[in-house]
């Protein structure tokens, strides 16, 4: 497997898992009944878990983005260095995102969402000048 298509594979995993700590939450904070259910008055989750839906909902924005990159420059035949390096660069932004964001870490936050739109740009800057 190419190095693009592992990394999209991370990214897709990586965001397509991580509701499972914030739905931990909800269940330990409100039970599972109520978690399951449809309560009136549901009981407010942890900050952190606030925060984790957040980075979570920014993670599927992105990846609206990162993904066809990747699978333009996959069926266009494009393929390069800074194309794969783009990739890798963009997981751990990803990561370091949603660490920072769900334990409000605010600069460092920032920086690794810029980084990831940097990589996702790269992308787009290679596909485009090919």
């Amino acid at each position: 497997m190419k190095t693009e298509l592992f990394y999209l594979t991370l990214v897709t995993t990586f965001t397509g898992l991580l509701w499972v700590p914030y739905i931990l939450n909800r269940v330990i904070a409100g039970g599972l009944s109520n978690s399951v259910g449809y309560p009136e008055h549901p009981k407010p989750q942890t900050a952190w878990a606030q925060r984790l839906m957040k980075a979570h909902a920014n993670a599927i924005e992105n990846l609206v983005v990162f993904a066809p990159l990747v699978l333009i420059a996959q069926f266009a035949g494009v393929s390069s260095a800074a194309i794969a390096t783009a990739c890798v660069v963009y997981f751990w932004a990803r990561v370091v995102h949603a660490i920072t964001y769900t334990f409000a870490i605010p600069w460092i936050r920032t920086l690794a969402f810029l980084t990831g739109v940097a990589a996702q740009m790269t992308i787009a800057w290679q596909l485009l000048m090919h």
